[in-house]
């Protein structure tokens, strides 16, 4: 009968979980899905303590009363400009959780456990330390601890290669060995695991981040559900494998969205040196566009005034905001725009793309953040098409993801990725802090269009300026 208890318990837990999760779809009921998801995990947490005797209770409760009181106070920090480089962290802190409980229980029971056992703690030590050195390389990446371009080492596949035949040898050993020979093994595992995640994730640049965390996380509840086997946790099996099934989900959706393919992005098949052609090809062109313009004019109407009036005399307008503009922290001055403009009586939407957050969905986030109306969010598939007949493309602090070069010039790091197509706008008007590369380093011929005003600097104050001369337009 306990058993059957057990049971059900466990099964009401994890679908409480699904429905959390499935709360998500929407921003309206996002919240009350992540408050349903959080109640299923601290469930799935008193069920673990309840059914398993605590020799030190009082050493979980400190633990849990530390960890607690850590996460509440860098939740209260972090602000949303942070959050991909909070969630890589936290998901490398999933997966050095998970190859910790792998080497304790592989150690601590030995022989005893089962083969499915050992070569489930063998697997859980070796992904999870990789996925936990990888995702510190990649939140370190995103807080721009790292540099954002790719790392390569000299003979990185080579490297690669013997790291993994390394790894391949020592979980054989592991599984066949008995005594404490094991721990040395485990050990020199981690250590070649945790060289397996830095020479892996060294290698991806900062555009591609996306699909990174999006894998890693995916490995992250692989290597939980691992951990589930060897401690024979039902729970800790099925949201491992919820956590792995969703993040490989997203892993291919991103893959389609920014046309990679994830073996050759993942072997770094896919790299190659920050596009030497294609930022001569096109800083040409722009540079016989500055020369062109010559000094300026005081007669001349200014930028802010020439984009005020573009924006005036369109109906149809399209704002593109980009990763610039969440650091500029603009999002609420972006959205104040496109309410004045509505005011005003004209058709606003915005166009999204997948990686302009850095990170799958934090643009949306950061628009919610700002208290956008929902239903004029629309992703790069559904508008894409819509450019060609739009009045206006209003572009915030984006650059790589509306970079024509990505269709037009070959062997770039964007070459062949989907872009938003703001240059089909019949004006464009872009507000960045100035006319550089973005990550990609791959130079952007929009702006060197006679059609785009650029009126450049800090996002924040630009949109201020352009908000305030839009109080004036009837």
């Amino acid at each position: 009968m306990d058993n059957a208890w057990h049971g059900i318990i466990d099964l009401a837990i994890i679908l409480l979980l699904f429905f959390g999760i499935w709360r998500f779809r929407a921003p309206q009921t996002a919240r009350s899905g992540n408050l349903a998801a959080a109640l299923a995990l601290v469930c799935a947490v008193g069920v673990v303590l309840a059914g398993n005797p605590i020799r030190e209770p009082a050493a979980v409760v400190l633990v849990l009363l530390a960890g607690g009181c850590v996460g509440w106070l860098v939740a209260l920090r972090v602000n949303m400009i942070q959050i991909p480089a909070m969630v890589a962290f936290q998901n490398g802190a999933g997966g050095g959780a998970s190859f910790l409980i792998a080497l304790v229980e592989l150690t601590r029971q030995g022989s005893e456990l089962a083969w499915v056992g050992q070569f489930s703690g063998v697997l859980g030590i070796v992904i999870g330390a990789a996925t936990f050195s990888g995702s510190m390389v990649a939140s370190a990446k995103l807080a721009s601890v790292l540099r954002q371009t790719p790392v390569i080492l000299p003979r990185h596949g080579w490297i690669l290669a013997s790291v993994l035949a390394g790894i391949g040898i020592l979980a054989t050993l592991a599984v066949l060995a008995d005594g404490p020979v094991v721990l040395c093994l485990a050990l020199a595992l981690v250590l070649l695991s945790l060289a397996l995640g830095l020479v892996f994730a060294l290698w991806i640049g900062g555009a591609d981040m996306p699909v990174l965390i999006s894998f890693l996380n995916a490995t992250t509840g692989l290597a939980a559900s691992f951990c589930g086997v060897v401690v024979q946790s039902r729970l800790l099996i099925a949201c491992g494998a919820t956590v792995g099934a969703s993040g490989f989900l997203l892993t291919h959706a991103m893959c389609r969205a920014m046309n990679r393919n994830l073996f050759k992005l993942l072997a770094a098949a896919d790299w190659q040196p920050a596009a030497q052609g294609s930022q001569t090809s096109q800083a040409p062109a722009a540079a016989e566009s500055s020369a062109a313009a010559g000094p300026p004019d005081s007669s001349q109407p200014s930028p802010l005034e020439r984009a005020v009036a573009a924006i005036g005399s369109a109906q149809r307008v399209i704002l593109i905001p980009g990763y610039g503009m969440a650091l500029a922290h603009a999002q609420f001055e972006v959205v104040q725009i496109a309410e004045r403009m509505k005011a005003l009586g004209k058709d606003v939407r915005f166009a999204i793309h997948p990686i302009a957050g850095r990170m799958p969905g934090h643009m949306h986030v950061l628009l919610a953040e700002a208290e956008v109306d929902p239903d004029i969010l629309f992703d790069l598939p559904e508008i894409n098409s819509e450019f060609r007949e739009t009045d206006l493309a209003l572009v915030v602090g984006a650059c790589d993801v509306v970079n024509p070069a990505a269709i037009h010039v070959q062997g770039t790091p964007i070459s062949g990725m989907p872009v938003l197509a703001a240059q089909e706008a019949r004006q464009v008007v872009v507000c960045n802090l100035d006319e550089s590369p973005g990550y990609s380093g791959v130079a952007n011929p929009l702006y060197a269009d006679p059609k785009t005003i650029l009126v450049l600097g800090d996002a924040k104050l630009t949109c201020g300026r352009l908000l305030k001369a839009l109080g004036s337009v009837q």
